[in-house]
């Protein structure tokens, strides 16, 4: 499936440039925009999988559109700008950005920066899933645990008993764990 791109650029002879190098390379323009106020629009409505946005724009200036875009979403963005200055570097480091590029823009610079930040972005995606599951994962041990310290507490039970109990409502019932610690701790701490 090709990857959906939006591109933001003010002058719009770059801009029709860069969709016709992206689209040449394989990739799809689901959009274009001129300004970083349309920018944020179209990110939100569309959800792209790369954004490429010019720096300096009128209305809101592509750092400023790239930090509104990434409170919201998870989107990748490619800036584009005609200045290399630190302070520019800087700013851009604090937002969603995946990579920085300075005109003029050729297609030999261009592509391998969008491979890489498209790149980047699954593995960020990845990184973040793996988080949420481990995050998920040590709540419900923690869950297992309460649930079994009340039971210990409640039945004056060694911590093994406490486990085999529950491990054997689990299968009796044919739920997970964690639904009998729920049980258990709605149960005995309402």
């Amino acid at each position: 499936m090709k990857k959906r791109i939006i591109v933001v650029e003010d002058e719009s002879i770059v801009r029709l440039d860069i969709k016709m190098m992206l689209e040449d390379a394989g990739y799809e323009v689901i959009a274009q925009a001129g300004d970083g106020e349309t920018a944020v629009e179209l990110a939100i409505s569309l959800k792209p999988d790369l954004i490429i946005m010019d720096i300096k724009m009128p209305k809101l200036n592509g750092l400023k559109a790239s930090e509104i875009i990434s409170k919201k979403m998870n989107t990748p963005i490619l800036i584009l700008t005609a200045y290399s200055q630190r302070e520019y570097i800087d700013k851009a480091k604090q937002a969603n950005i995946m990579g920085y590029l300075v005109k003029p823009i050729t297609e030999a610079n261009l592509i391998p920066a969008v491979e890489i930040a498209l790149r980047q972005a699954e593995n960020t995606q990845v990184y973040r899933e793996q988080v949420e599951n481990m995050n998920k994962q040590l709540l419900e041990r923690k869950m297992v645990e309460k649930a079994k310290g009340i039971l210990m507490d409640k039945y004056n039970i060694p911590e093994d008993a406490a486990y085999r109990k529950m491990r054997k409502i689990s299968m009796n019932k044919q739920v997970t764990l964690e639904n009998v610690a729920k049980h258990i701790i709605l149960k005995y701490n309402a």
